[in-house]
């Protein structure tokens, strides 16, 4: 039926306005209305011979009545949906006519033009905010010679990163904070890595000048590194002229290095004789200045490089002339120094210079050390010069906050440990580190908690008949 009222309508069109119902439907005629005389000749008619003729006119008017119905079904579901699917409708359902709202038409990614097979446009690679076929790799677009842009000479152009050079007033800021930092770290490696990527240009032999530089205000440890640094940059950073450039300027700049560095000429020729020894520097280059210098500073310190080379030659150690910072070096070496420093200390009774030579080990989490051997010393001496002079020793490094509070408290437990092995040795050791411990507490070198503690050896003794006779065990 549905077919036939498709080709009826193609073959009739029906116009908006003829969508009332003219003709009664099949329901409708057999809805209860009594049939009129006329209605009872047509069908009378109809048998008589003429069933044919209005037969098909009966059928005609059914099609069309049923095609009204159906163009104003359509319009009004069309008209009632609305322009999303959220009120009831559902576009798997109805007669298959397309939704007409443009939001939906917004949102539907299919073509528009009624081609191909209802797939996204571009595979899934177009749209705004898309920058292609997910997976999808992109090669180097090949050069077209028949582009009206296609330039030749492009083709072998290199393409490079200039770092412009590096101006004498950036200079300072620029290499400074990377010197000081190397001087907690230690390490060259990043220190050439660093210079590597500025564009020194002529300001090359800037940098061992400044190195130098803060190296003579700095620690001894410090020196030690710089001197390390140099010999280490000379090859892949700087060359031998740069260095040699260097140190004719600091030689020519000592008058003004002295009055913040009363040392400095001294300081200078230790590092000029380590260059030489480093071989960095020619051994022509002292010699050279002979005859020629007529600063005076400048003349100290020439003299101070040649002194040193020549002690080299009678086994003086120059790569060592600086000394080891003092994380840098080994214990047994640690605990010679400061044995040396303990019997420097009581052969001169100078506590200020013991207080200086103890800061410049640089060993300030080492120092539970050095009170273990002062007490160490106190227990094996035989007189009071020794007890009197460490204990006004240990007061000044306490008071000057040398030797912390954790060091000096480390330092007396260990001699606690150790009092029952220094004891075979010392038969008197544990009456003398008991006064000495009352003598620290009274001073204020300790707190009564580390005085509680010391250990005091008791004696075997019989005590008296109450006790029966039981002997009483040795207390430590």
């Amino acid at each position: 039926m549905a077919t036939d009222c498709e080709a009826w309508l193609n073959a009739n069109p029906v116009e908006a306005n003829d969508l009332s119902d003219s003709f009664l439907s099949g329901e409708e005629e057999n809805g209860g209305a009594v049939p009129s005389s006329k209605n009872i000749n047509a069908a009378n008619n109809e048998i008589n011979g003429n069933w044919m003729a209005s037969s098909n006119s009966l059928h005609e008017a059914r099609l069309k009545a049923k095609a009204k119905r159906r163009l104003r079904k359509n319009s009004s579901r069309d008209s009632g949906r609305g322009d999303s699917l959220s009120d009831g409708g559902d576009p798997g359902k109805g007669s298959g006519v397309g939704s007409t709202s443009p939001k939906s038409k917004l949102l539907d990614r299919k073509s528009r033009l009624g081609k191909g097979r209802g797939l996204p446009k571009k595979g899934g690679a177009g749209g705004k905010g898309v920058w292609g076929r997910s997976g999808e790799v992109y090669e180097p677009a090949q050069v077209d010679s028949k582009d009206p842009n296609y330039d030749g000479a492009q083709e072998n152009c290199v393409y490079e990163t200039v770092v412009p050079p590096l101006e004498e007033r950036d200079f300072g800021k620029t290499v400074t904070p990377i010197v000081q930092e190397y001087f907690e770290h230690g390490d060259t490696n990043e220190v050439a890595e660093l210079l590597g990527e500025l564009n020194l240009g002529p300001m090359r032999s800037g940098v061992p000048m400044l190195a130098v530089s803060l190296a003579l205000e700095a620690k001894a440890s410090h020196r030690e590194l710089t001197s390390r640094l140099l010999a280490d940059l000379c090859g892949p950073v700087l060359t031998c002229g740069d260095v040699e450039n260097a140190f004719d300027k600091l030689l020519s700049e000592l008058p003004e290095l002295v009055l913040d560095t009363p040392g400095a000429p001294q300081m200078v020729g230790q590092f000029i004789a380590r260059a030489v020894k480093d071989q960095i520097l020619s051994k022509s280059y002292i010699e050279g200045y002979k005859g020629k210098v007529d600063c005076e500073h400048a003349r100290a310190a020439l003299g101070r490089a040649a002194v040193l080379l020549r002690m080299s030659m009678g086994g003086l150690r120059i790569d060592n002339l600086w000394g080891s910072g003092g994380g840098q070096r080994a214990v047994t070496e640690l605990v010679k120094e400061m044995n040396l420093l303990l019997k420097e200390y009581l052969l001169s009774g100078d506590s200020k210079e013991a207080e200086r030579c103890l800061r410049e080990l640089e060993v300030p989490h080492f120092h539970h050390e050095f009170v273990y051997e002062a007490l160490v010393m106190v227990l094996e001496s035989k007189g009071e010069k020794t007890f009197k002079m460490v204990l006004l020793l240990l007061k000044r490094l306490w008071v000057s906050t040398v030797i912390t509070v954790d060091q000096m408290r480390r330092g007396y437990e260990r001699v606690y440990m150790d009092i029952a092995e220094i004891n075979i040795d010392v038969p008197r050791a544990y009456f003398i580190l008991e006064l000495f411990v009352d003598k620290s507490f009274s001073a204020g070198v300790i707190d009564k908690n580390l005085r509680d503690i010391c250990p005091c050896r008791g004696r075997k003794r019989f005590v008296s008949e109450g006790d029966g006779g039981c002997l009483k065990l040795e207390s430590f």
